[in-house]
């Protein structure tokens, strides 16, 4: 059975691969308390346009590489651009109040 995880883009900076951190909850073996465990998969993006802070779900696959056994199956939410920011918010100008 393939693995299948979602996470959160954290390098974008290799052509057709970038660094996706998952975050899973584990309690500890004696006190029983929820632990958050982190681990970082480098996976293959193939055409998709990802880029930094994207929550993406991926799936184990054939060895591509050394370390690249995962691809990106698809993009959950995008990260809003800075420009697309600018556009929502209205910015108020600078003067004296009446």
């Amino acid at each position: 059975m393939k693995k299948v995880f979602e996470g959160k883009v954290i390098s974008v900076k290799m052509q057709k691969t970038a660094v996706v951190e998952v975050l899973r909850r584990t309690p500890h073996p004696l006190y029983r308390k929820l632990l958050l465990k982190s681990k970082k998969y480098k996976v293959d993006t193939g055409d998709l346009n990802i880029s930094l802070g994207d929550k993406v779900k991926i799936a184990e696959t054939r060895p591509i590489s050394k370390e690249k056994n995962f691809e990106v199956k698809e993009v959950l939410n995008k990260k809003p651009v800075a420009t697309e920011i600018e556009e929502k918010t209205e910015i108020p100008k600078k003067g004296k109040k009446k």
